[in-house]
């Protein structure tokens, strides 16, 4: 009994050192979180701020389309760009711009730090690449074009006019598929980022050419010989393919307007090159004007079946809103301008002033 009441004595006289170093140890665990808490975020701070090195001098990388921001984090990590790949991914999604991660290809040339990688993938600072389709060109001029571009996969140069018009026609909206896909395209630039394929490169254009197509159908003036959009823009091909002059081509459209009108045959020399394909050899001959295929407007009334080449904005307004006019024949100047006539005779007069360089012309 005595023994058990000593070590209770032992006891009770051990607890105020206890009590103390128990004080001790908390004071340095509380020391040590705030110890932590104030050279933690500068750690972070210094890691996302800190340029990190490139594994090689131009770095590149793709995003594709779909990619998580963890994968891009892993995927570079992998490649020795990153650090602490989980911390970059986890961060990453504070940031205000984190559901904006941008696809595309991306290069660095220097060191860079997380912070600055952040920036690159949710602003979209990738490379872009653009490819340009020209007004008036055919759509074999585009096709040719696409096929010498290394940055697009060609996966159209094997299609024949009815894989293409299958492709491009429901993204053109037209009620009836063309003949062929011939000026479903709207001639701009277009900007990808990353690899682009030929495909994804048409169905813009065709969805570009849709949009305004039908913009300017439903802004149209009252009155003209067209039955829809597509004849529209095949008037407009022929407009484009006649003169590259902004203030001719309300002209030129009244003068084919007013043919229409009165029944007459259109008579462009660019619809009989195009429908001459490959046989064109850069010189038109009179007996070519009377070879007859389905785009020539001398051997056939009204309009071709298909547009000619692509159409610009300007050539289509031009289209929809001719100018009134009685001329009905026009002839190339030979500086780019056009002489209009409303008969016949002078426009046999200003064909041989112009074309058959009589005393009176001057050579174009």
């Amino acid at each position: 009994m005595a023994t058990s009441r000593a070590r209770r004595g032992q006891s009770r006289l051990r607890r105020p050192g206890t009590a103390r170093r128990s004080a001790g140890r908390s004071v340095l665990r509380w020391l040590a979180w705030l110890l932590g808490c104030a050279l933690g975020p500068l750690a972070l701070a210094g890691w996302l701020w800190w340029p990190q090195p490139l594994p090689q001098t131009p770095f590149l990388f793709e995003l594709t389309p779909g990619r998580t921001l963890h994968g891009v984090a892993q995927d570079l990590a992998n490649q020795r760009l990153l650090v602490l790949p989980d911390l970059f991914s986890l961060l990453g999604r504070l940031h205000p711009r984190s559901s904006q991660l941008r696809a595309g290809s991306y290069q660095l040339d220097g060191p860079v730090a997380p912070w600055d990688l952040y920036a690159l993938l949710f602003r979209g600072r990738a490379q872009q690449h653009d490819v340009t389709l020209i007004e008036g060109h055919t759509l074999a001029q585009v096709r040719a074009a696409l096929a010498r571009d290394d940055r697009l996969d060609h996966d159209v140069q094997a299609l024949d006019d009815a894989a293409l018009v299958a492709l491009l026609q429901p993204v053109a909206a037209l009620p009836v598929a063309p003949l062929r896909a011939e000026g479903l395209l709207f001639p701009d630039s277009y900007f990808f980022p990353g690899r682009t394929s030929e495909s994804q490169v048409l169905r813009r254009a065709a969805q570009a050419l849709q949009k305004r197509l039908q913009q300017a159908w439903d802004g149209r003036a009252e009155g003209l010989p067209l039955r829809s959009p597509y004849e529209a823009l095949v008037l407009a091909s022929l407009i484009e393919r006649e003169t590259a002059r902004g203030d001719e081509r309300p002209q030129i459209a009244g003068v084919f307007v007013h043919r229409l009108q009165l029944g007459m045959r259109l008579q462009t020399d660019p619809s009989v090159i195009y429908g001459m394909g490959t046989a064109y050899q850069g010189r038109l001959h009179h007996v070519d004007l009377l070879r007859d295929t389905p785009w020539n407007t001398y051997t056939r009334a009204g309009l071709p079946p298909t547009p000619i080449g692509l159409v610009g904005m300007a050539a289509l307004q031009a289209a929809l809103h001719p100018v009134a006019t009685d001329a009905l024949y026009f002839v190339a100047r030979g500086d780019g301008t056009h002489q209009f006539s409303a008969t016949l005779a002078e426009h046999e007069q200003a064909v041989d002033r112009y074309l058959r360089h009589t005393d009176q012309g001057r050579k174009p």
